[in-house]
């Protein structure tokens, strides 16, 4: 009998965790597990990249991104939809009131958070009975199976520095105590989420994301990515526009640069977010219209990667980045800010360089790798070495389903 497997996730776009979940989903062969996925919020556009063996649930599915003006309409329309058309408004409202009161506290208020109770309990209920339901994702995911969801086991993944992208344990309303087993994705993602749950110290492990290196390098020899005739340094970030990536850093960094810097650079982007207004205009305002190119999001990006000089990850909190990881696979000097998360991934000195989140220090490291080549190459090289591909999490993960 094959083992029934249900994953969960909140959107299906092109960000890191989702890419993550293919690379398992390779794995997860048909000859042995049926798979199943449900996307909370039905939409995004990486539907087309699910392999033939895993079914998508969805009856009304969006092949849109989140990201996008469209998205976001689509995405509002399941919230309305819910919190009026299923009365979660109301029955949800000190819920709601509780936890926008703590955000103002706190001076951050987190939308998406509030809206992930929402989609979860307005979600459509799926009937059937699975071996192991997978919250592929913190949050909406995270609620549907531990709320509305039939399994004999529960697992739930953590991307992120928990603390620190405004989860709390008010929103959660005790969702981990159903889940049997938690992984999360780097050992430091593991002690933040403890910091918030010490009392599950016991059933949380590290499952390190499965990257498909082989795949990486066959893709990023199909297409030319970039497209303009620019011969200079190419300096690449990969990332949705968010406020946790701190691309107005980056830009600041960039203006800096381009003063102090004797040779052509030009700084591209390769994601999508509600950012982009905001961001053209600090981009207008620092005169980079020709040198901080917004590209959106492609449907192949490492022949981005592969073609750039420099990749620069230069971000507030990170959990593990597929980005960094996949820069790193492809053999590029990667520069990216000291904190949670990109620590753990890069070895300061050896193959790469951390430096703190600030206009000046991005820039000025920057130049300094733009100024010694030979020490770019020999990161380079040394991040093409790195060891990416872990099986422990793997082994635990399918021993659930035993």
């Amino acid at each position: 009998m094959k083992k029934k497997i249900l994953f969960v996730i909140n959107t299906l776009g092109y960000g890191g965790a989702e890419r993550a979940m293919l690379d398992l989903f390779d794995v997860l062969g048909p000859e042995k597990y049926e798979v199943s996925l449900f996307v909370l919020t039905g939409q995004g556009e990486l539907s087309h990249a699910l392999p033939e063996h895993v079914h998508l649930l969805n009856q009304d599915y969006q092949d849109v991104s989140v990201l996008t003006k469209e998205g976001r309409k689509l995405l509002m329309k399941s919230v309305l939809k819910a919190g009026i058309g299923k009365g979660l408004f109301l029955r949800r409202a000190p819920y709601l009131l509780k936890n926008l009161w703590n955000m103002s506290k706190s001076g951050r208020i987190l939308p998406d958070k509030l809206c992930w109770r929402l989609l979860a309990d307005g979600a459509p209920r799926i009937r059937k009975e699975y071996d192991l339901a997978v919250a592929y994702l913190e949050g909406g995911a995270t609620y549907y199976v531990a709320e509305h969801v039939k399994a004999k086991k529960k697992t739930g993944f953590v991307h992120i520095d928990y603390g620190q992208a405004g989860y709390t344990r008010d929103l959660d309303l005790g969702c981990y105590r159903k889940i049997d087993w938690i992984f999360t994705v780097s050992d430091e993602v593991k002690e933040h989420f403890l910091e918030v749950y010490p009392e599950y110290e016991k059933k949380v492990s590290v499952f390190h994301n499965l990257v498909n290196q082989d795949r990486i390098r066959r893709m990023a020899d199909q297409g030319q990515g970039f497209e303009d005739d620019f011969e200079g340094y190419r300096i690449l970030t990969v990332g949705r526009l968010s406020h946790q990536k701190r691309y107005d850093i980056a830009i600041q960094a960039m203006a800096l640069l381009k003063e102090k810097c004797s040779v052509p650079v030009r700084w591209y982007v390769l994601g999508e977010g509600d950012l982009r207004s905001s961001l053209e205009k600090q981009i207008k305002e620092a005169g980079l219209e020709k040198d901080f190119i917004l590209l959106g999001v492609k449907k192949n990006p490492f022949p981005y990667y592969k073609n750039c000089d420099f990749y620069v990850h230069a971000t507030g909190y990170e959990g593990k980045s597929i980005a960094i990881q996949e820069a790193q696979t492809l053999g590029k000097p990667i520069l990216a800010t000291d904190c949670s998360g990109n620590r753990e991934q890069i070895n300061n000195g050896v193959d790469g360089c951390l430096c703190q989140l600030t206009p000046e220090a991005v820039s000025e490291q920057l130049l300094w790798m733009i100024q010694h080549p030979e020490e770019s190459r020999n990161y380079a090289e040394e991040a093409k070495k790195k060891v990416l591909y872990h099986t422990k999490g793997l082994a635990q993960f399918l021993a659930l389903l035993d």
